[in-house]
């Protein structure tokens, strides 16, 4: 059976549509020096890099422990979403890498409070250690819309 003309290029469409750009996001000062992009956008899709608790523009940990880096590293998240258009709401999966799995109940405390509603998928597990000597880090993904 032979396809008519039209149903082919109307086959053809989502193929051509379906090839996706890659956007590198650089949040200005906050990778200076350092290999990797702030995020990269495919499609409506955002994948973060992962997020310590360092205080914005330097690499000094927040000071205070697991919950107050856990603290800081959410918001480093959040400026990471806002700068590429997109936000808590629509983050759909997060993996969390603790230094000590004892700090699980500290971290997930402050965690939880960024996420009251609806929250991501997540994995939790540690690591034998972690940048700048952190206790956390959280590497997210979300949907972009622009």
């Amino acid at each position: 059976m032979r396809m008519p003309l039209f149903a082919l290029v109307l086959f053809l469409i989502p193929v051509a549509a379906g090839a996706q750009e890659k956007e590198v996001i650089k949040v200005p000062g906050s990778l200076e020096g350092l290999p990797f992009s702030s995020a990269v956008r495919v499609g409506n899709m955002l994948y973060l890099s992962g997020q310590v608790g360092a205080l914005p523009g330097s690499r000094e940990l927040a000071a205070g422990g697991i919950a107050a880096e856990t603290r800081q590293a959410m918001e480093n998240i959040k400026q990471v979403l806002e700068y590429a258009g997109s936000s808590l709401d629509q983050v759909v999966k997060c993996t969390v890498f603790l230094l000590d799995i004892g700090d699980y109940s500290a971290m997930n405390e402050v965690y939880a409070s960024y996420f009251a509603n609806d929250p991501p998928a997540r994995s939790t597990l540690a690591a034998s250690g972690l940048a700048l000597g952190a206790r956390v880090e959280i590497e997210c993904i979300a949907v972009v819309e622009r």
